[in-house]
């Protein structure tokens, strides 16, 4: 499905001119993408029967972990494709606003600007296509088994990412992010391609589950050591050694400490709206082939002195203090979203390398909740720029900065009062950031409190203390921006040159019984009848729903989260 609308998508930019037919385009992929989804769903049954159903030769395996997430990345995708296959503002006047004057009216205004119909993003016919080739590598990199797969799945993600920061051609600060993000992405391939080809060469095959099956046997060789037996020189630390060069490449990805330094520039200099998709996609794909990985090689049955898990262990203790530490010294909202993220992927890891049933229930539930919050942060970061249209903000640091148009919301200190202007998205906002903080009852807490009980379970004493420090200590820099949406005044003032004017729309109704018979009316309306449009709207109250009623329907995400794990250690 998702090859067939890459190509129609393609047939279609080829035969267009117009360069604004990018709308329709990012419609036509969230159609593609919920039908995938419905697609991923309906397998489900052929996966959860058995261990799972090999695809191409052992290219690729469908088991219950992929096509759920299949169904999980479809569904991320199709949300943050709505950023720019809707208009971000309409026009409300609730006189004309009946449901008959919905079902057969028309408000038609040319001043473009009202709706942003000249943003940038509503001018890129190639955006959607791009997200499409970043979510097929994802989606073949859940599901592959094969060490040829694997490169050529992280290399076509990768590839549609560099495209897809540098894509806002007139952006200097896009195009030097991208830059960034590929030259270090680049470096960051040379490891993966460094580790599969050591493991094809200590192995001799490039089948993962040829791999797994080594690493056990050479594990039993090792414990009894005979110079006569066959598997003698298959040694563990050389396929260990193998598997830690490949996590060095698959950590730069993931943008986890000591390998994150491109992650805070990049994510400032990229356009919000593409910041969304890099930060949030590209790590679930990641993680999940990081925990087949993990599970497979390190479930052995004699545990050796060294382990390549030991490095994703350091690199979680890394990234909870790095994480921490260094966003508190943030400004620049997008940068405090790294340094925030990579806090979290520490958390993540922490829940990977355990390994045990409740540590994988906790890293799939963890993974699942972060992507939503997440998610729901940079909607709301979005939102919150494109609501403060008849605002102006005479601050000198504002008016300097670069990229406003694409980003208008960059520095923490703009959204200083936004309690005042908008309530609502404050408060949306203010439960996102408590449930990135951990407090109950909102979804992050219960996530990290999974998270701790398995190491603590697991006797890392050590980690868990850590986490928990970190954890409080990050609450410092999220409650800063808490203090500063509600406590501060804001400093901006309606636009002088709106205040007083009255715009013009021409009501258009269309006759059911006949399309000719067409009568319009003339209406006048203020800056105050300027709304966020709907696809916003109910995406961000869908969202911090989710968050903050999770406490009312755990269920079903925590009986998921718990059969999928208990289905991989029956594999």
């Amino acid at each position: 499905m998702l090859i067939y609308s890459i190509l129609f998508i393609l047939l279609s930019n080829a035969v267009t001119f117009r360069r604004d037919k990018s709308i329709l385009y990012s419609r036509v992929a969230i159609i593609a993408l919920l039908y995938s989804s419905l697609l991923a769903f309906n397998s489900l049954y052929l996966t959860y029967l058995d261990t799972g159903i090999g695809l191409y030769g052992g290219l690729f395996h469908a088991t219950g972990i992929t096509q759920t997430f299949h169904v999980f990345i479809f569904l991320i995708s199709a949300t943050i494709l709505q950023l720019t296959a809707f208009y971000p503002r309409r026009v409300l006047i609730l006189e004309k606003s009946s449901l008959y004057s919905l079902l057969f009216y028309n408000i038609a205004y040319y001043r473009t600007n009202i709706i942003n119909k000249m943003g940038e993003q509503f001018k890129i016919i190639e955006y959607p296509l791009i997200i499409l080739f970043i979510i097929t590598g994802a989606v073949f990199l859940v599901s592959t088994s094969d060490l040829v797969s694997i490169f050529l799945s992280i290399e076509l993600q990768s590839y549609g990412l560099y495209l897809l920061s540098t894509l806002y051609r007139n952006s200097e600060l896009a195009t030097s992010g991208g830059l960034t993000y590929f030259l270090l992405g680049g470096l960051s391939s040379c490891f993966i391609l460094l580790g599969t080809s050591l493991l094809y060469a200590n192995s001799g095959t490039t089948n993962l589950d040829g791999i797994y099956v080594i690493t056990s046997l050479s594990d039993t060789c090792f414990a009894h050591s005979d110079n006569s037996s066959i598997l003698h020189w298959y040694q563990p630390h050389y396929i260990n050694m193998a598997l830690l060069i490949l996590s060095v490449g698959f950590l730069f990805k993931v943008s986890a400490a000591p390998f994150h330094f491109w992650s805070p520039d990049v994510y400032d200099a990229i356009p919000t709206i593409v910041t969304t998709f890099v930060a949030i996609v590209a790590k679930i794909s990641i993680f999940i082939f990081l925990l087949e990985l993990v599970h497979y090689t390190s479930n052995t049955l004699f545990q050796n002195e060294f382990s390549w898990t030991s490095s994703l262990l350091l690199s979680s203790l890394f990234s909870l203090i790095i994480g921490t530490v260094v966003g508190l010294t943030q400004f620049r909202i997008k940068r405090l979203f790294a340094y925030s993220t990579i806090s979290h992927v520490g958390f993540i890891l922490l829940a990977l390398s355990i390994n045990s049933i409740e540590s994988i229930q906790a890293f799939i539930f963890y993974l699942m909740q972060y992507s939503i919050s997440n998610l729901n942060a940079f909607v709301l970061l979005i939102s919150i720029g494109y609501s403060l249209y008849y605002y102006v903000n005479d601050n000198p640091d504002y008016l300097d900065l670069k990229d406003k148009n694409n980003s208008p919301i960059q520095l923490i200190s703009q959204i200083k009062g936004l309690f005042h202007l908008n309530p609502t998205l404050a408060l949306s906002l203010a439960i996102t950031i408590f449930s990135f903080v951990g407090i109950p009852p909102l979804i992050g807490f219960f996530a990290k409190q999974m998270v701790l009980s398995a190491a603590l379970d697991s006797g890392y004493v050590f980690l868990t203390l850590v986490a928990i420090l970190t954890s409080v200590i990050s609450a410092v820099y999220y409650l800063n921006i808490i203090r500063q949406v509600f406590f501060d005044k804001p400093e901006y003032i309606i636009n002088p040159a709106l205040k007083d004017v009255n715009m013009s729309a021409t009501l258009i109704h269309t006759s059911v019984q006949n399309k000719e018979n067409v009568s319009t009316e003339k209406l006048k309306f203020k800056y105050q009848n300027i709304i966020l449009s709907s696809s916003l709207t109910i995406t961000i109250s869908i969202l911090t729903l989710v968050i903050s009623l999770f406490i009312f329907m755990p269920q079903q995400w925590l009986s998921m989260a718990n059969i999928l794990a208990l289905i991989l250690f029956n594999t």
